[in-house]
């Protein structure tokens, strides 16, 4: 199992390198940025932007959409950690233009007899997705009124990003 492997890394020294790489870093992200992604795992945000640890509080989800976790997880760091920008960076080629909403809720509830109680929030172009997140952010009540987000979407073979911007 993966998960074997990742715990015998974790005992080759890597909890020791995490600590190391952790001391003295503060709790509040020094760049008082948050960033959203997908969950891909080509995406490494902190080669792609030239991040340190404890720079930006990273939110990853699949498609890197705004979700209620996602909001939840933003008020949080935006009131009790002091960031105030989001970058959202979504990218071509993701998993969740492969499908729609109701074909995988009708998939799992052939496979389970129930349908989720939430949406994949799945999309056909990224661009748009990233459009109406960064509305949706806009106008959320519980985020701090006025709060500076830019979106992207990056290709993920030449690694190049294009600004999305929300309009009205």
């Amino acid at each position: 199992m993966a998960y074997e492997e990742l715990l015998e890394r974790y005992e080759a020294g890597g909890g020791h390198l995490a600590k190391a790489n952790a001391e003295g870093v503060a709790v509040p992200p020094a760049l008082k940025t948050a960033l959203l992604t997908c969950m891909d795992s080509r995406i490494d945000v902190f080669a792609l932007f030239g991040l340190k640890l404890g720079e930006v509080h990273t939110l990853r989800n699949a498609g890197g959409v705004v979700t209620d976790d996602v909001i939840r997880s933003l008020t949080i760091s935006q009131r009790q950690l002091g960031t105030r920008d989001v970058f959202m960076v979504a990218h071509s080629g993701c998993g969740l233009s492969t499908f729609t909403d109701d074909e995988f809720s009708e998939e799992l509830a052939r496979d389970t007899g129930m349908r989720p109680s939430w949406r994949t929030h799945a999309f056909a172009d990224p661009a748009v997705s990233v459009r109406r997140d960064l509305v949706r952010l806009r106008h959320d009540p519980f985020l701090l009124p006025d709060t500076p987000g830019r979106g992207f979407v990056l290709d993920i073979e030449s690694f190049v990003l294009e600004e999305v911007f929300a309009g009205e």
